[in-house]
């Protein structure tokens, strides 16, 4: 996942190729790992305890796996919107949908180059402008057939109101 212009949120998920029940689990991940900080060398967890895949290189180290995928909801409840666009949420239900997965398949995706900070006494989250410049980027290997939704996130908050494109290359 290649930042192109800089300071661009993309949602990532996953789902095993072969049984699409299966799927990235944010809470198993954070869980084997013990941190919400996830850089090179980490793995990421299915909904059933197998590695889907793993950081092999990043030059931001900063991504959140809190946060759902941004939504009309989300627009409606937090920023106020009276006619919301479908978001991150309905980006990745459209484009999952010729695999048969469902939006209630959706769970947390990993949020490449998202910065969000976590106070440590109130635990109260705060989304701030991502640290990624134009050319930074990660490399995730798969470690299972995957079918993955990329979608660059279109919330004000999680890309400093920049609405920039993103980069891919699957190899």
């Amino acid at each position: 996942m290649i930042d192109l212009q800089g300071e661009q949120v993309a949602d990532f998920i996953a789902f095993n190729q072969h049984d699409t029940k299966e799927h990235l689990s944010s809470g198993r991940t954070i869980d084997y790992a013990e941190t919400i900080f996830f850089t090179t060398g980490h793995p990421f967890y299915s909904n059933r305890s197998n590695v889907m895949f793993t950081i092999i290189e990043d030059t931001v180290g900063k991504h959140d796996f809190l946060l759902s995928p941004c939504s009309s909801e989300m627009f409606r409840i937090i920023y106020g919107d009276e006619a919301p666009h479908q978001g991150c949420f309905g980006n990745l239900c459209e484009a999952l949908k010729p695999y048969g997965i469902q939006p209630d398949q959706i769970p947390v995706c990993f949020n490449i180059f998202m910065n969000v900070s976590v106070d440590g006494n109130s635990g109260k989250i705060q989304v701030l402008p991502p640290k990624s410049n134009a050319g930074d980027y990660v490399i995730l290997q798969a470690k299972m057939d995957l079918i993955v939704g990329i979608t660059a996130c279109s919330a004000g908050m999680s890309n400093n109101f920049a609405f920039k494109p993103i980069g891919y290359d699957v190899v």
